[in-house]
Formats: C-alpha cells, structure tokens, sequence
C-alpha cells in the first residue's frame, strides 16, 4: 500500500492485526473476510485452499521438459539483461516465466541475492503456477491474465510474507496468446508506484521481439519462395502482383483476392480457389508449400490470370456463381500425394467456418488433421474453368505461415459474428427470448455449450435485490443434448471460487483456459464436474450487466475444438454478452412498464359484476402482446331493473392511454347511474374526451386522445334494448335459435371529435338472446381480412346452449388472432325477462283522494306475492311518492310495482320537475316526505322519460 505522500504503508504481521496479515489470519481459521482484502488476491486465497494447499509449504514442483531455446527466451533474454542493468545494486529479482508458471529465466540487481535462494530456484525449470505455489505474483497474473501486484501478506505462503512482486502476462502480438509472465519480485519496504509503467514497458518489448520473430520467419519464406522461382524452368507466364493483375483493378476485387490469399495460407495445404473479376476475368489462387533455410515451413499464394485455352495443369477448380464481390469462397481443392482421393479441407469454428459455396450433400470423410473437416472434393473432371481456358500471367500475392493466416481470419470472423449478432440478438423485447438468441448466435462460432442463468426477479421486469443469491436456469443450449448441465428452471447456487461468482463480484469476463485444473470451478459440484470434464475442457463466463444492473451470468464452454478459449475469445463473449445485456435490459424494462400498465389497466375495469334480473353476463380482456391499450368494458345497474352494458377502446397505447381510459369509465358510470339514454351518454363523454385532449400539456406529443363507445340498456320488463355507438363496431346478437346478426346501429363519429349528434337505436331482444359487445382488437388484425373474421365469429357464438362464459371462451379460442396486436376487450350478456305475474301497474288521476285506494291495492298484491313482511314499508314509500306526484307533478299517474330480487316501487308522472331532498325545519309543516322515502328503502331516484318522469324506490324484500 502507498500513502497520498508515495510513502509505502508497512503491512505484514507487524501491523497490530490490521490489514492484509491480519485479514489473512481469520482466512486461514475459516472465518468471512469479504471486504478485508482485494478481490483477486481474496479469490486467490479460496482457491489456494480448495486446492488443499498449506501456507507452510516450502517445495516446488521441477520441469525439465522445458524449452531453454523457445522464442519467449529468445525475445526476452536482452531485455531482462537491460532491466538488471537498470536495477544494478538493488534487491530486484526480474523473472520471465512460460505460460504454465515455468520460471526459463531470472536476472537479480543484485548478484549476491542467488545466494539467498533454495539451491533448486538458483536454475531455470522451477513451476511457479498458483496450484502449487498459491497465490504469487507469477500464478496470479496467469489467473488474472492482466498486471497484477502481491503484497506482504497477500501471498499464501509463509515464505513470502516479507516480499510485494508486480508481474504481467506477455502475449503473442499475432495470436493475442499469453506466452508467459514478466515478474518483477522486491522487498516489501521497496514498493514504488512506478513499477507499473516500468514493467508494462517491459513487457511491450519483449512483444516487439516477438513480432519481429515472425517478420523474420516471414522474409525467411519470401526468400525461399523467390529462389525456388528462380530456379524453375522458365514457362509462359508473366510474373505480376495482385496490383499487376488489371490497372484498373477495384479495390473490393484486390481486397477479396487478399482476403482469400489469407484463406489458403490458414488451411496449410496445397490448393487453389477460382474467383471472377468485376469486370469478368477470372483469377485462380493457387497456394504453394515452401520451406525456408532454417526449417519455417509456410505457404505462398499465387494469382492466376486466366484466359481462353487450357485448363492449368495441377489445380481442380470448382465451379461458382458468385460475383467477387459477394466475398464468398467458392471451393478449396486440395491434391493429396500417393494418389489419396482429392478433399476439400473446410477449417472449423471462427479459425475458418464452413467454407461457403460447399456442394449440397457432400458428405464428410475422416481424414481432417487439428481445425479442419474434410469433405469429398469434386471429382477431377468438374466443371471449373472454361475449357478454352489458359493461364496468362501468375504472381505472388502473399506469403506466410498457417498459424498467422489463422490469425487473421479469425479476427475476420470475429467481425463477421459481432455484425451477425447486432442483427439476431434483441429482436423481441422478451428477456428470456433474448438470452436463447445470445446462446444461439455463439453456438458453434464460438463454444459447443451455452449456459445464462438470470434472477427471477428479471424474467418479470423487475431489479434483481440480490442477484447472486436467486439465479435460476435459464437458457441451456449445446451442440448436442447428452450433457449434464443443470436443467432449464434450477436454482443455482454458484460457491465463491466458482468463475462465475467472480465475474459477477468483479464485473468482468473470467477465463478458464483448462477446466482440469481450474479449482473454483471443480469444487462447484464435484460430481457433476466430473461428468462435465468428460465432454468440456474450456470455459468463459461473463456477466450480464447493462446500466449498472446485473442481469445474470453466461457461461461459453469449448467442447470439439482441442483449442482452448484464449483472451481474444474472451474479448469477443464479453462484447457478446455485452450486447445482448443492453437488449435484456430493454426488454426487463419494457416488460416492468407493461406489467405496471397493466396493472393499472387491470386496476381501472371492474373487478366483480353485480347480480342482476336483467343478464346473465360474462367477460374477457387479453391484453396486445407488444403493449396494452385502453380497451375497457363495464355493466351497470339501473333503475327498474334496468341494466347499462358498456364497451369502450381509447386510442393508442401505453400508461397515458390507460390513464385516460380510467377517466373516461369512470365519467361513463356516473352519466350512466344519472339514467341519461345511450345518446345524451355518448354526447357528455364526447365533450369529457375534447376537454381532456384540450387540457392535457401532453397532447402535443402523444397525439390526440380520441376513443369509441358502444353502450346499451337493456330493460327486461319491456325486452326493449336502446343502443348507440360513437365510432366502435356494432354488437353481435345471437337469437334463442342460434342465428348470429349484427345490427345496423347508427355508426356515430368517434369520442372526441365534437360537434356531431348521436342517434339511439331501439332493438326487441327476445328471452334467452346474448347480446356480444367487443373492441375491434378482435376483429381487426394485419394478417386478417374482416368479412373472413366475422364469419369466424358468427360460428363461434352459434351455440345458443352455451353459457355467457362459454361463449367468451370460445370466441378467444376461435377468433382472437394468436398474437393480438391491440387490446381485446369481450363482454357477452344472456338476456332474461321479468315474468309478468311480478309486474303490478295502476293508472290514476291526479286526485288526492285515490292514494288510499292505491295503498289498498298495493298491499293486497304484496300479499299474494307473500311480500307481507315488507307491505308496511312499501306502503309508506307509496302514499308519500303518490301524494308528490299528485301535489308537484302532472296527470296522469302511473303506479308500478317490480317483485325482483328487491320490490321497486315505481310513481311516473307527466311533470319534469324533480323532487329534492331537503333537511325540513322543526317549525315546517312538510318537507319530510322524501326523507322519510330515503330512511324505508334502500335506495330511491329519478329518472327522465321522453313523456315525464319517474321516481323510484327499491326496498330490500326483507325490510320490516
């Protein structure tokens, strides 16, 4: 540690209990030190002790089966001489190790510190790897496979506690492989801050000897090649570059003939690929093994320009029909020696996928050495070229080695895969869909095996409280099914050495080069492990996170390619994932707004339906599948055993639509429940719709709040049903025979527009009819045509022995398309009528003298229905509405008893005066009759007819 001032903190066991030693000593007694020390030297430690290894272990493991000659020696052996001439008379120990902890060489800036060395280290070949030595500069930055320091007490040994190392992996700057550890080793009073640049430079060094390595290797080739042209016997050809080849040559074409130049190089093989020119001419690559003076094996690609004559001799070409352009690889024909049948040598994985162009039905042949796959070649008289064909010129194109051809066309499927993925990865916005198409698009371009487990919490929109503690399985995908990963819907409980826990906890992608010996990982699930080690040998995981939200953790493991995964692998699953994340977190976001909005939704339609005389009444409402409209419905009571069935739709989508769908339902039921008709409804909410649009300062972006309406009255004493519409299809209505109509309503101008009337229309529906009220979200779709649907639903609903929620079923089942793209909203009444032994009527004049005599008849009609019980009750509610109708309204007078789930009495009148209810004074003489009214019954009112009025009361049939 290094204070602000640059002065190092002393940490060890002379701290006072503090820091890294003291953290370490409650690590050792198996108590939780989360947060006490850093997390890679804490993941060390576990690992350490999964692997049984004790702090007091002095012995290292010997190599000799090293290379001291390997080109990682060679590239850093003047370096490291130039590092102890830097460090001269200091205690800096510099080590550079292979990739597996082999420590091949060790320079000291001081000469004397190798007399303070077991006499086994003083020597190349000691292993240094963290499954044996434990947590260390060298084993830890292989595990970490970036700078990392170890500090005091952060090392696991015993030995080591007086040391800090700073070490680096070293990489092939081609291949991006770590080829070994740069590890600088110093007293732990001598801890500088600016070791970090001096070892990354370093480091960079010692890549650039590396890379000129090659470009040696590389001229060695050249020089071969050029010689061996030489030497041959002159023939008919030109020598010319790809530049040569035609001086107006487009640049796609040059890129494509280079492109498939790198192609051959990476197969290893003799061969050839035809391609055509833009501008018609035809170029064969030909590839040729060389071999240079010290042994580099290589190939080198010549560019055949072709013309009408001969075939050219040695080459079996295959036919195309792409233009150079679509960069695409026809075939790669390959002659094999002793006369072995011709194959055409397909590399595998991003190496170099499936060659494309590859005959339909070419079946494939052992034979395929490391990367490649073999398939039957075209026979040796295919067509290919012309058969007037003849070679004009030729010329070197490239020159290589296999293993950089690789290279390069793995970084060209890198790319190739990252455009794929833009396109295949987030086209729903489902979070579960979105995970299987991430495992979709890396198999088998990437791994053999796709495991992505997410928190429940995700899969329904939300953020996860504890996402390490609640992942489940979610998507398991493979090249084949036998193996055992835990199975879709699992919990899984990673251990805290396990990759994938530490890629969570860390952020980033962990690497897993060789499964066998990854400790964490085997210590997961033993048993299992086990199973899994027989098929997998390399893993990558990484975690979903987008806009700081951890959404799970993929896991890639490498199964067919004996490759394991390398950094540039691991580069390309974290762009991968995250990609993919930032989908999941779309959707995750899109599905909590459509949870909430239909949550609302749900909230605002009603939640019970009454018990009524007048319908038997059932509903539905499925929301769209990409968003949730404002689709409602609703059944209200009404005066007279009446009954009020709504059916509406609200324009657009989304919470806004909801909301105004709320408020529009809620301005329907109170102008209902005012007993207004159907038109003089639709009227008053048409004026709510257009103050709604005027006052909303949202409007401007949403558009216009606009919406449709259907409602009807139903009145079961007369079987009369009024109705009107504003813009929303007619009803379906089913007679008691099954025949399915649709009347012809007044359409209406749809809510919101103003100006324009409303008409009611007034149908007859016989008992034991269903009136069906739906949104056009049922009838309406993309793929659809109308007439085609209606028919659909008039065979849904002609079953007239179906119940009302039989009726619903059905007609989801049968109509609603499978993928609704706007709301649907049902709503299907079976219609009753009130038996007329339960309706008493009297006519009478406007005489105060005949309230008696109705009172007379009234309480004898309650006696032959045995109402007795309520006869003193309703006779009081008669004689007071009686006597206000003959005092304050207009001749003549109708009485109207309704024996129905309550006794509704009933006082109509020719007067549009209403009656008020008001406190009376104790001086007053009257003004207590409607109170006295609104104490017997349940509940009381007036409703407007176009002859007058009526007043009513409804008393419980229980009432004393």
């Amino acid at each position: 540690m290094v204070r602000s001032g640059g002065e190092p903190t002393p940490r060890g066991r002379a701290t006072g209990g503090a820091g890294p030693a003291r953290t370490r000593e409650r690590f050792l007694q198996g108590e939780a030190v989360e947060g006490g020390v850093r997390s890679p030297i804490l993941d060390s430690w576990q690992r350490s002790r999964s692997l049984g290894l004790s702090p007091d272990q002095a012995d290292l493991p010997y190599r000799t089966d090293f290379d001291p000659d390997s080109r990682l020696v060679s590239a850093a052996l003047p370096v490291l001489d130039r590092l102890r001439s830097a460090f001269a008379g200091s205690q800096m120990n510099i080590s550079v190790a292979d990739a597996s902890g082999i420590v091949l060489l060790r320079r000291f800036g001081d000469a004397s510190m190798v007399r303070t060395l077991p006499a086994f280290q003083r020597v190349p070949g000691f292993v240094f790897a963290e499954r044996y030595a434990g947590t260390n500069g060298i084993g830890l930055a292989l595990a970490e496979r970036q700078l990392i320091r170890v500090y005091g007490a952060e090392h696991f040994a015993e030995r080591a506690q007086g040391n800090a190392c700073r070490a680096l992996p070293v990489r092939d700057p081609l291949s991006g492989r770590i080829e070994g550890v740069l590890c600088f080793g110093y007293p732990r009073g001598a801890e500088n801050p600016a070791l970090a640049t001096v070892i990354r430079k370093a480091a960079e060094a010692v890549e650039r000897r590396l890379l000129g390595q090659s470009s040696m290797r590389e001229r060695a080739l050249l020089r071969s090649y050029l010689n061996a042209k030489a030497d041959a016997a002159a023939g008919p050809h030109t020598r010319i570059g790809v530049d040569e080849l035609a001086p107006e040559l487009h640049p796609r074409d040059r890129a494509v003939l280079l492109d498939r130049a790198t192609e051959l190089i990476s197969c290893g093989q003799r061969g050839a690929v035809d391609l055509r020119l833009s501008d018609g001419r035809r170029v064969t690559l030909v590839s040729r093994p060389t071999t240079s003076a010290s042994g580099v094996e290589g190939i080198a690609i010549e560019a055949v320009l072709t013309g009408p004559a001969s075939r050219l001799p040695g080459v079996v070409p295959s036919r195309t029909d792409d233009a150079v352009g679509s960069a695409r690889l026809a075939a790669l024909s390959v002659l094999r020696p002793h006369g072995d049948r011709p194959v055409l040598l397909v590399p595998d994985r991003l190496h170099a996928g499936p060659m494309p162009g590859l005959r339909a039905g070419a079946a494939p042949v052992q034979g395929g050495a490391g990367r490649e796959r073999a398939y039957p070649a075209a026979p040796a008289g295919a067509p290919g070229l012309p058969a007037d064909a003849r070679p004009l010129a030729s010329g070197l194109v490239l020159v290589g080695e296999p293993t950089v051809g690789e290279y390069a066309l793995a970084a060209r499927r890198r790319l190739e895969l990252l455009s794929e993925a833009s396109a295949r990865i987030g086209t729903t916005l489902d979070v579960r869909r979105t995970a299987e198409e991430l495992a979709e698009t890396a198999i088998p371009r990437l791994a053999d095996f796709v495991t992505i487990d997410l928190p429940e919490s995700v899969l329904r929109g939300e953020e996860s409280a504890d996402p390490l503690g609640e992942l489940r399985r979610t998507v398991v995908r493979g090249i084949r099914d036998d193996l055992p990963f835990s199975p879709v819907g699992k919990g899984i409980d990673f251990g805290p050495t396990t990759p994938q826990l530490r890629c969570l906890v860390s952020g980033q992608a962990v690497l897993e080069p060789d499964l066998k010996v990854a400790a964490g990982w085997l210590a997961q699930d033993p048993e299992l492990t086990e199973q899994l080690l027989a098929a997998v040998h390399s893993l990558i995981t990484v975690p979903l996170v987008a806009r700081g939200v951890v959404l799970g953790v993929a896991s890639f493991y490498r199964s067919q390619d004996p490759a394991p995964f390398g950094d540039d692998d691991r580069s390309l699953a974290q762009e991968l994932a995250s990609r993919a994340a930032l989908s999941m977190d779309n959707a995750r976001q899109y599905t909590h707004e459509r949870a909430m909005v239909l949550a609302l939704q749900r909230s605002l339609l009603p939640h019970g339906l009454p018990d009524l005389d007048a319908v038997d009444v059932a509903h539905r409402y499925l929301p769209a599948e990409a968003d949730v409209g404002g689709d409602w419905y609703d059944v209200i009571p009404l005066s007279g055993t009446r009954v009020g069935l709504f059916v509406g739709d609200v324009v657009g989508h989304g919470m806004l639509s909801a909301a105004t769908m709320g408020r529009l339902r809620t301005a329907a039921r109170s102008f209902a429940e005012l007993e207004f008709p159907p038109d003089e409804v639709l009227a008053h909410l048409d004026n709510v719709v257009g103050r709604l649009d005027r006052e909303d300062p949202e409007s401007a972006d949403f558009g216009i709040i606009g919406a449709t309406c259907l409602y009807a009255v139903y009145d079961p004493t007369t079987q009369q049903c009024a109705m009107a519409r504003a813009g929303h299809p007619p009803p379906a209505l089913v007679d008691p025979d099954g025949t399915v109509s649709f009347p012809d309503l007044p359409a209406g101008p749809p809510l919101g527009l103003g100006g324009l009337p409303f008409e009611t229309a007034e149908i007859h529906l016989p008992e034991d009819s269903q009136l069906v009220l739906y949104t056009d979200g049922l009838i309406e779709d993309r793929d659809r045509d109308v007439d085609d649907v209606l028919h659909h639903l008039c065979g849904a609903l002609a079953h007239p022995e179906h119940t009302p929620d039989e009726a619903c079923q059905t007609v989801l089942d049968l109509v609603a398309p499978d993928h609704p793209y706007d709301d649907i909203a049902l709503l299907v009444a079976r219609t009753h009528a009130v038996d007329r032994n339960r309706i008493a009527t009297w006519d009478l004049a406007a005489d105060p003298a005949l309230v008696g005599e109705v009172r007379g008849d009234a309480v004898r009609q309650l006696a032959d229905w045995g109402l007795d019980e309520t006869a003193f009750a309703a006779e009081l509610i008669l004689s007071e509405l009686v006597t206000n109708a003959v005092r304050h309204g207009a001749g003549p007078i109708r009485v109207r008893l309704l024996h129905a789930h309550n006794l509704i009495c009933e006082v109509s009148d020719t007067s549009n005066t209403a009656p008020h209810l008001r406190r009376a004074a104790s001086t007053d003489e009257g003004g207590r009759g409607l109170f006295l009214v609104a104490q017997l019954s349940q509940s009381w009112g007036t409703r407007y007819t176009s002859q007058g009025k009526v007043i009513w009361a409804e008393c419980a049939l229980d009432a004393a």
